[in-house]
Formats: structure tokens, C-alpha cells, sequence
């Protein structure tokens, strides 16, 4: 059991710690915008006749926008958000993040993180250094080819991500 005496000078001490009692500000991906991007994916893939699907989440993980094109294969709305979840996550492009594992096994575990996806074709969408979400493709053949997809979104949109 915790004293008084002893709970009331920890909680002085946290108090005088410094912290900053302002609320924060962050941006965050809008609607428009997240449509924009998963359109432009699946657009930039369709111009190459590969068949995919585009997720977009917010900066916390939470889905926006998801289309699937016509012929895209039945998994890759999944992959297409778990994807764009994980680039989310740990603010970085899931192609570097597959390319740290093959050459830090220290770093294999991050596969079992819940709903990650270590492939290629996740990456963060950021105004400046700030991750604002992330855009998912998956169906290429090839994670190269569903991140070249994302990256074509990405440019589209990039003079509105101010």
C-alpha cells in the first residue's frame, strides 16, 4: 500500500516535471484527399494492367478510403490496408522496413506485430516531416510495383498536402 505522504509528493513531482498541459495539434489526412490517393493508385497500376487495391488511413491507423479494382485479386483489400496500417505505424515506407529485416534478423519479430504486413507497397503520406496517414497498394506483381503505385498517387496529390 502506498502512503500518503509518499503518493503526494510523487504527484508534486510529476506536476513540477515540466510537462506541457497545452493540447496538441496535429493534422491529419482529410476525406478528399484520401480518396485522391487510393483513386490515383489504382489509376497508376491500372495504366500498367495491373489490378489492385488502394487503402488510405489517418494518422492513427483508421481506414479512410479503400477501392478495389474490377479484376483485383480477393485478398488485396486486406493487404492493401495492413499495409498502408503498418507504413502508418512506424512512419516509413514498408518496403525499408522488409529491406531492415532481411538484414537485421534482430528485426524479424516486427512481422509479429498484430495486423502488420512487411511487404512492399506501404508508404507514409507526410506534409513536411509530419505523417499524416499512409496509402496501401496491393496486386501488383510485385511489392516494388504497388509502391511505384502509391508513390504515383503520392505526387499527385502532393501540391494539396500543404
Amino acid at each position: 500500500m502506498i502512503k500518503r505522504r509518499h503518493f503526494v509528493a510523487c504527484l508534486a513531482a510529476l506536476l513540477s516535471s515540466g510537462a506541457s498541459a497545452e493540447a496538441l495539434q496535429e493534422r491529419n489526412m482529410p476525406m478528399d484527399i484520401a480518396l485522391e490517393l487510393a483513386q490515383g493508385a489504382v489509376k497508376a497500376c491500372a495504366a500498367d494492367s495491373y489490378n489492385v487495391s488502394a487503402a488510405v488511413v489517418d494518422r492513427a491507423g483508421v481506414l479512410r478510403a479503400l477501392l478495389r479494382a474490377d479484376n483485383a485479386g480477393v485478398h488485396t483489400p486486406d493487404a492493401a490496408r495492413r499495409k498502408a496500417y503498418t507504413a502508418v505505424s512506424a512512419r516509413t515506407p514498408t518496403s525499408a522496413m522488409a529491406k531492415n529485416i532481411q538484414d537485421n534478423p534482430g528485426a524479424g519479430q516486427l512481422v509479429a506485430i498484430d495486423d502488420f504486413l512487411i511487404l512492399a507497397g506501404g508508404v507514409p503520406v507526410k506534409i513536411g516531416n509530419e505523417t499524416i496517414g499512409a496509402i496501401g497498394v496491393g496486386g501488383a506483381p510485385g511489392g516494388n510495383l504497388d509502391e511505384a503505385c502509391a508513390l504515383a498517387a503520392i505526387k499527385e496529390v502532393e501540391g494539396k498536402l500543404k
